[in-house]
């Protein structure tokens, strides 16, 4: 994919990528919705980034590997912390992410729809 010089950068930019359930490739096999990154005026990498579902995907699962447990074994507190944060990063504004997350959560859309509320009112 590159020059042994460009390895920090690729290692450097590897678990950023991976966070965002992005997928790293060669610049030649780049589309036009992937982001070629450049290093010290050379193209180095590709990054295809995922799609908007599978980033609410990767971001549960980060949550839960933070936490040590499934989000659905959190109390009422922590998972309202859990929606306030998927609130800021977007996470509602995917098609199905209620349903995502109150699955994620173990509760219903209902209950999800409850703690959306609870901060608005707050």
């Amino acid at each position: 994919m590159s020059g042994a010089a460009d390895e920090p950068f690729i290692t450097a930019v590897k678990p950023l990528v991976d966070a965002m359930g992005g997928e790293l490739l060669p610049p030649d096999e780049a589309g036009p919705d992937d982001v070629v990154l450049s290093w010290q005026g050379s193209e180095v990498v590709a990054v295809r980034l995922p799609q908007l579902a599978d980033s609410l995907d990767h971001i549960l699962a980060a949550m839960e590997r933070k936490r040590g447990k499934p989000l659905a074994d959190l109390d009422r507190k922590a998972k309202q912390e859990v929606v306030r944060v998927l609130e800021a990063r977007g996470a509602f504004s995917v098609r199905h992410g209620v349903e995502t997350v109150a699955s994620a959560l173990g509760v219903s859309r209902f209950t999800v729809y409850n703690y959306l509320n609870r901060e608005k009112g707050s």
